[in-house]
């Protein structure tokens, strides 16, 4: 049996009976785009450890590496597969290296930059803006916030409860796909801070409907980045992907004293390793500060 043959049944009959329909998409186009194409006209009893690592080896200088990892991963899981389903007797994978990850450089707003947009979302007569505000102090993933109702937030306690995300689907029409969150640990309760109530409370009554952005109008995560673009254009600011509001809550979350662990919960992280990490950068003025108390011992 032909590889590419074995992906397509292995996609329809593995994996998206058992996953969620983004990690599905997610499958099926590094098959389609990547093995596909590199590995398919392969038989199976062809693909062994050298030709599998040669693949993967020239991949590496073209594309990142979580693309890598993600082919490896599928790789792996098909030809594994293969095996216990009785296709093939035996497979490689065992052996493939995988690439070494580059820790993306965190892009975040600078302070004058976050009062910039605050100022002009608090003085913007729309309340489309208001999950661009809620992001910077919550830190929560745009498809977080877009699948997030007036019903997950209680206002007499301060919090809000995220239990789903949400991605655009274009089947027969633009469609909202609800989800439940990038983990586990991503589900959480988190506090909402009391200076933002008033305009959250605002904004319910403006809005109504059931989601926080847009009541009962669904939008779409392609159309609220192109807004945050705009947005950032009008005033001035260089461009930052809307990932950089959740980087902007944690810097500056961490520069007034949030330990790592509580920031953690937070965000949703498995654990406070994945942010110690993600954001040591950010500690370096709290390290500065602790290091001149401990110096004032000299005097």
């Amino acid at each position: 049996m032909k590889y590419k043959d074995w992906l397509n049944e292995w996609l329809a009959v593995c994996v998206r009976p058992a996953s969620k329909v983004r990690t599905y998409e997610k499958y099926e186009r590094i098959c389609r785009l990547r093995l596909i194409p590199m590995l398919g006209d392969y038989d199976l009893e062809q693909l062994t450890a050298p030709i599998l690592q040669r693949s993967i080896a020239d991949m590496v200088p073209s594309f990142s590496p979580n693309t890598v990892n993600v082919a490896i991963s599928v790789l792996k899981n098909s030809l594994k597969k293969a095996v216990a389903y009785g296709v093939v007797p035996q497979e490689f994978t065992a052996g493939i290296v995988r690439p070494h990850a580059v820790e993306k450089q965190i892009e975040c707003f600078s302070k004058e930059e976050q009062k910039k947009l605050e100022a002009a979302i608090l003085e913007s007569e729309t309340s489309k803006f208001f999950g661009i505000l809620l992001c910077l102090y919550t830190g929560l993933r745009i498809g977080e916030l877009l699948a997030l109702t007036w019903a997950d937030i209680d206002v007499t306690a301060a919090t809000l409860s995220v239990t789903k995300s949400c991605h655009d689907g274009w089947e027969h029409g633009y469609k909202k796909i609800l989800e439940p969150p990038k983990t586990g640990s991503s589900t959480r309760l988190i506090p909402i801070p009391r200076q933002l109530l008033v305009t959250l409370k605002k904004v319910r009554r403006e809005v109504g409907g059931v989601y926080v952005v847009g009541g009962d109008r669904p939008v779409s995560v392609r159309a609220y980045q192109n807004t945050f673009e705009k947005l950032q254009k009008r005033l001035h600011i260089a461009h930052r992907g809307f990932h950089a509001l959740r980087h902007t809550f944690a810097t500056r979350a961490l520069e007034c004293g949030v330990d790592v662990k509580t920031l953690a919960e937070i965000l949703g992280h498995k654990n406070p390793t994945v942010t110690l990490n993600r954001y040591a950068h950010s500690l370096m003025e709290h390290k500065r500060s602790m290091m001149n108390r401990l110096g004032k011992l000299l005097q």
